[in-house]
């Protein structure tokens, strides 16, 4: 027995003496791009067998024998040799460098080398433009592939942003957004043709309103099908992946960064609008051709000049027994000069040059068992106009533990609040009779200014709406208020098995909340004209009076006797993703690499979304509520809602699995694969799961024994190749569930009191609906020269769009006469062309240029189109066969005829007033469709940027343009068949036909005078105006260069803030959108990229922007 206890107690003592004579080492491998290397060898010098890889965030923990010397390889690095000590921060230096060395995807890292897909990594500190704090605005020209157009400013606005062109005809083809691993869903569904439509839902299209900028480390774009592909059946459109700023061990740093930025007001030499004076000489050639009568323009909708004229020569003052003005001829004639010389700047009035400041205050620190990430910021925007005041705040927390040596536990929580305010606005409209595209009540201060005539007077009150009017009072009582809260909370455990192999479990909820509230006061015009009726003309006109048809004989009575109006509408949105996964990363003695990564993941989307119009708050007394039963009986008869509530619910789970080997970082080969199924396709047993792939491979060749005889021209050089299956289930409004039954009143009973609820059919059932797919091949080219100070990147891609949602016409057995279904094909191709070079080098002088170009086509190879002239002729364009999707097309504008009317051709039929303008049919399809004369694409074909960096000691100047080609823009209607005194007219009309003979000189249309009215007809003349507007006179190209950004930032010397104990300062100077280089000149000052629609949109500003940088 005390043999065995001796024996045992030295086998113990052994072990104790081995133990002590051991190091436990951890360490981070990083690359000298500053990215982590993963799969790196860790093996100790002479002893091969005790080795380990580094984990997805380059790091390792290995047990080694005291005094030990690590070894630490990485194919394509040099070997680096360091002891073996606690602690071990390395950093590898590549033989061959490329651009970057590792890719993120969102769900995963991996080393570039073994990476065969498309994908631009973006240095958030390099590309983000202080002054903008949607961070998707400063995407534009900065990424091959990727277009971004800026369609408005307002913030909360998303940009159209197509990655590789459009990807659906329905669906919103806007790329995915991820952050920190995790889909940020939208609010709301907003499809393209509504980010355009200056709506006011359109303020919380953009996913990441609420993200602080200075809180993004970097942003990845995945482009093809090979980087997407681990998304499957969600990425069809590209993926956006956005890594905010983590803690890092060792280090500790509070950091302050201010934006100050002012916004310089427009200016009408910017613009095509005449000034008072040649707007008084037109205003006078229409009254001499019978218009402004006094009889007439008093009881018009709208009247200006003349109209107050009249208006002034009516209103008698008993006081003291004069009239406001009298009516002589010198009186009337004194009264116009005033007005031809008063060039009032609606500009100057409506914008101010007000400061708009962001703040944000982070703090990081970090050790070897936690760290932390930590920020809070708050951006206070007076307005650039008019009731356009934003608040925002942010919070973000990421904090990490490395509970155990193979045991890390990650929390991230952030948050954002919003108050901002926008000019009250209702819906867009359209008029398919007329061929118009209106929005009532609109008081957006743009528009207002652009299309207002600079003779009035601002402290005057004129008619609109048929009731008293001036723009500031308006936007005083009606405007809107939205409140939006956004807040997501994620945790992720990681464990280590063994070296190289991690199990990760992931779990975020997000929780978005937005109320929008439009306060329509008791004396805004908007509710004055519910309630104007001065007399029996003006009642009978006013259609926003009421006439009860059970009392035929009755007069138009007010349904707002009292009060305002108060609409509220909420989006709620609460959502959940669950990951669990498996990661191997390992390298086989140093030649076989393998990188795989395989899980299962569940999503969950609720949208809930109501609205409330309420008739009568009497926010003058109270906010007390006056209820007027005719406001009901109206609504019941015109089959309005009185409330809506509308909930959508999604759910997805996913299989998926990734493999990645390469030989000696030489050749790879990488395969993906994802199994998903959703509720929104469950009708169908076939199409509810569908199975998305990827395979790709990549050849290294600087890692070629051969290639060191090229090493001193060229520094790199890969070639890839992938061909993937991606898919997307499509509008949230479409599946394949039985038909969709909504409720709704009847408004065909003989009488009111028969008014009851009925039931039909919304959409057509379709069990066959499936997802939306996409093949796509894409082939690649990297390269580096003179030691990376010439580096290039080519990408050439082709894809097959199939199964594209759309309306197919049905032989109306079901009640309806058409439904959705997979009816549609297109197909796409593209070259991306990316180019970086050091130009300069030197110790004191570095200059750097960056340039990016990309090309695509896209054709819309099967599609039966359900839609009309009006669609097609629009400025955002519409997807037909045979075309790029949301093409333009236009009626075939042949000329003026002899008096000076638009002609067209349809065909061999010749349109004119002798014709009644007969052959003009907004509303037709079919066959009238393809006389029609096509434009060209409304998203442009060639896009890019270019960037010059030029850095002197502290200094640093950058100078970026943007461009695009290859696009057409419809020019803003403007012509029309009678002229309110009211509304401005543009510099065009200057070269208007006045006497025969001017057809051959100007395509500009006479002033119609009453007499043609009445001998043509109006509404034909109205008619034939229209279809000017949408003309192929009234169109020009969509290119242009602008200058995006100039900037100037000093970076203060450390020897000289050390002594304040900072640890860096800087200063910067930016001005953003400076100018235009290059535009049509048929443009008259209208932007390429904004689309002048009114409602709650904004144009871009020119703005000037001081950013301020320290930390300590």
């Amino acid at each position: 027995m005390k043999k065995i206890v001796l024996l045992f107690m030295a086998v113990l003592g052994c072990f104790a003496y081995s133990i002590a004579q051991n190091t436990k080492v951890t360490g981070t491998v990083m690359g000298d791009d500053g990215m982590p290397v993963i799969g790196a060898t860790v093996v100790v010098k002479g002893q091969s067998s005790i080795g380990t890889s580094t984990d997805v965030d380059g790091k390792f923990t290995l047990n080694v024998p005291k005094g030990s010397v690590l070894s630490i390889s990485y194919v394509g690095y040099k070997t680096f040799e360091t002891p073996a000590v606690p602690n071990v921060k390395v950093t590898l230096q590549t033989d061959a460098q490329t651009v970057e060395t590792v890719v993120v995807t969102g769900m995963t890292k991996m080393d570039k080398r073994l990476f065969t897909g498309a994908s631009d990594q973006l240095n958030a500190e390099e590309i983000l433009i202080g002054g903008v704090a949607d961070v998707s605005r400063s995407l534009e020209g900065r990424s091959a592939g990727v277009s971004v157009q800026n369609v408005s400013s307002t913030f909360g606005t998303a940009p159209k942003i197509r990655v590789r062109g459009a990807s659906s005809i329905l669906g919103t083809s806007r790329p995915l957004w991820v952050v920190d691993g995790v889909i940020i869903e939208d609010v709301t569904e907003v499809s393209a043709d509504d980010l355009s439509s200056g709506d006011a839902v359109t303020m919380i299209s953009s996913a990441i309103a609420g993200l602080n900028a200075d809180d993004i480390e970097s942003i990845n774009i995945l482009k093809d099908g090979s980087a997407t592909s681990i998304y499957g059946a969600k990425a069809m459109a590209g993926v956006i992946v956005i890594t905010t700023k983590k803690g890092r061990p060792g280090t500790s740093k509070l950091t302050y960064m201010g934006e100050f930025t002012t916004r310089m007001k427009p200016d009408y030499g910017q613009y095509n609008v005449m000034n008072s004076q040649d707007q008084m000489n037109a205003l006078q050639e229409l009254n001499n051709k019978g218009f402004y009568r006094l009889s007439t323009t008093l009881r018009a909708k709208e009247y200006g000049i003349y109209g107050q004229m009249y208006n002034l020569i009516n209103t008698y003052n008993a006081t003291n027994g004069t009239f406001g003005l009298e009516n002589t001829e010198a009186a009337r004639n004194a009264y116009l000069r005033k007005a031809e010389y008063r060039n009032t700047d609606w500009f100057d009035l409506l914008f101010d040059n007000s400061v708009m400041m962001n703040h944000s205050v982070s703090f990081s620190t970090g050790t070897e068992k936690s760290s932390s990430y930590m920020s809070l910021s708050v951006l206070t925007d007076p307005g650039w106009y008019e009731r356009s005041s934003v608040t925002r705040y942010t919070f973000n927390a990421n904090t990490s533990f490395n509970i155990l040596d193979n045991l890390k536990l990650s929390i991230l929580g952030n948050g954002s609040y919003r108050k901002q305010e926008a000019p009250g606005t209702l819906g867009q409209t359209s008029n398919a009779v007329y061929g118009e595209i209106d929005r009532e009540f609109d008081i957006n201060p743009f528009s207002f200014a652009m299309n207002s005539s600079r003779a009035l007077d601002p402290n005057e009150h004129y008619v609109r709406n048929y009731t008293s009017f001036n723009i500031f009072e308006e936007l005083a009582n009606n405007y809107m208020e939205i409140n939006a809260t956004d807040l997501r909370f994620q945790g992720e455990l990681t464990w280590g098995i063994v070296p190289g192999l991690d199990f990760t479990s992931l779990a975020s909820f997000r929780y978005t909340q937005t109320s929008m509230q439009h306060h329509i006061k008791d004396n805004s015009n908007q509710a004055r004209a519910y309630r104007e009726m001065a007399d029996d003309v003006v009642r009978n006109n006013n259609s926003f009076l009421y006439k009860d048809p059970d009392q035929l004989n009755s007069l138009p009575v007010s349904i707002l006797p009292n009060g305002g109006i108060y609409e509220k509408r909420e989006y709620r949105a609460p959502s959940y993703t669950i990951r669990n996964a498996l990661t191997w990363n390992k390298t086989f003695n140093n030649t076989h690499i393998i990188h795989m990564y395989g899980g299962m993941e569940l999503t969950s989307v609720d949208r809930s979304n109501d609205w409330f119009r309420g008739w009568g708050l009497q926010y003058q007394n109270g906010e007390a509520a006056f209820y007027n039963y005719l406001a009901f009986k109206k609504s019941v008869e015109a089959g309005d809602d009185y409330f809506t509530l509308s909930n959508t619910r999604r759910r997805s789970a996913a299989f998926f699995a990734l493999l990645n080997y390469s030989y000696k970082g030489r050749y790879s080969i990488n395969g993906t694969f994802r199994y998903e199924g959703t509720n929104r396709l469950g009708m169908s047993t076939s199409a509810r799961w569908l199975p998305t792939w990827n395979v790709g491979g990549s050849w290294n060749v600087h890692e070629e024994k051969f290639f060191k005889h090229l090493s001193k021209v060229m520094s790199h050089l890969s070639f890839k190749l992938s061909y993937s299956l991606t898919a997307d289930a499509g509008p949230d409004y479409i599946s394949n569930s039985t038909a969709i039954i909504k409720s709704f009143n009847t408004n065909y009973r003989p009488s009111a009191n028969d008014k009851e609820t009925g039931l039909e059919i919304s959409t057509l059932g379709n069990d066959e609906l499936t997802y939306e797919k996409k093949h796509e091949l894409n082939i690649g080219m990297s390269a580096g020269f003179l030691n990376n100070a010439i580096n290039l990147e080519v990408d050439a891609y082709w894809r097959n769009n199939f199964d594209l949602l759309g309306r197919t016409y049905t032989q109306g057995l079901g009640g309806e006469v058409n439904k959705y279904a997979n009816v549609a094909n297109m197909e796409s191709q593209g070259v991306e062309f990316t180019l970086s070079t050091k130009n300069f080098n030197r110790k004191n002088f570095k200059w750097t240029t960056d340039f990016t170009f990309s090309w695509s086509r896209q054709t819309i190879t099967d599609l039966e189109a359900n839609c009309n002239v009006l669609n097609l002729v629009a400025g955002s364009g519409y997807s037909i066969e045979g075309y790029a999707p949301y093409s333009i097309f236009s009626y075939p504008f042949t000329g003026l005829d002899a008096d000076g009317f638009p002609t067209f051709k349809m065909g061999d039929t010749v349109i004119n007033k002798e014709s009644n303008y007969s052959g003009i049919n907004f509303q037709a399809g079919g066959a009238t469709l393809k006389q029609l004369k096509y434009e060209g694409p409304s998203d442009p074909i060639y896009t890019g940027g270019f960037g010059n960096t030029f850095t002197w000691k502290g200094f640093r100047l950058n100078v970026f343009m943007t461009y695009g080609f290859g696009n057409v823009v419809r020019l803003t209607p403007t012509f029309k068949n009678s002229y309110s005194d009211f509304y401005a007219m543009s510099n065009e009309f200057k070269n208007r036909w006045t006497i025969p003979g001017d057809e051959k000189r100007t395509n500009i249309p006479v002033f119609v005078s009453q007499r043609q009215l009445n001998e043509y007809g109006s509404g034909n003349v109205r008619q034939g105006y229209t279809a000017y507007n949408y003309s192929s006179a009234r169109i020009a190209k969509g290119d242009f260069i602008r200058m995006k950004e100039i900037s100037l930032t000093y970076n203060f010397p450390k020897e000289w803030i050390s002594k304040l104990r900072m640890d860096n300062l800087s200063l910067k100077v930016q001005v953003t959108n400076p100018f235009l280089i290059y535009a049509d000149k048929a443009l008259n000052g209208q932007d390429p990229e904004y689309a002048q629609a009114g409602g709650v949109s904004s144009p871009l500003a020119r703005q000037f922007t001081f950013t301020l940088k320290f930390g300590f």
